[in-house]
């Protein structure tokens, strides 16, 4: 009957091991749940569908009669676009808030569009309506401290991901550096005619 060797038992049990304890852990040293995580999320998606219908108000093909650059009307576009990419990571960190490519996508992706945003409402400002500019700027403001939410949470993420690795690290270290340490097996005695 073959023996099982209880020292390869962490290697298989490593994962699950982490799997279980370090999310309670994160929970327990401060990190942001994720019940908190999902609505903030859904508040700065909340926040950014308010200003599609102000961005449907805005016509840059007007203010190009004006004197005004053409390039607004790509930057118009890629507001919209932007807006639309917005809300697709923020339904992606919804779904899976533990995951750091999809908070890191987020975050980057409403400044991205924060900053498109900006720069459109001073085109408005100039050539179509200062108070659609103000109504803008004023629901662009609004999410500050979501944004600010998310930031911190991007950082705790991040931070909670790296000592993560490190752990799994360690232990990956320490359960090889017990396998080296144990002497070989004998290869099994070959019987005579075979190679």
């Amino acid at each position: 009957m073959p023996t099982i060797r209880f020292t390869r038992l962490p290697f298989l049990l490593l994962p699950a091991m982490f799997a279980v304890a370090l999310p309670s852990a994160a929970q327990q040293g401060g990190f942001v749940p994720e019940w908190e995580i999902r609505k903030t999320i859904a508040a700065v998606t909340a926040q950014c569908q308010r200003l599609k219908p102000l961005l449907d108000q805005v016509n840059p093909k007007e203010w190009v009669a004006k004197g005004a650059p053409e390039g607004y009307i790509a930057q118009w576009n890629s507001t919209r676009t932007s807006l639309e990419y917005m809300k697709t990571s923020a339904d992606n960190l919804a779904r899976e808030p533990e995951r750091l490519t999809f908070a890191l996508d987020a975050f980057l992706r409403l400044g991205s569009f924060e900053s498109l945003l900006d720069s459109l409402a001073g085109g408005v400002r100039k050539y179509q309506n200062p108070a659609v500019a103000d109504l803008i700027q004023g629901v662009m403001a609004e999410n500050s401290g979501n944004r600010e939410r998310l930031r911190v949470y991007l950082l705790e993420l991040a931070q909670t991901k790296e000592q993560e690795f490190q752990v799994v690290n360690q232990e990956a270290q320490r359960c090889r550096a017990n396998i080296l340490r144990q002497p070989q097996a004998a290869a099994p005695a070959r019987k005579a005619g075979q190679q």
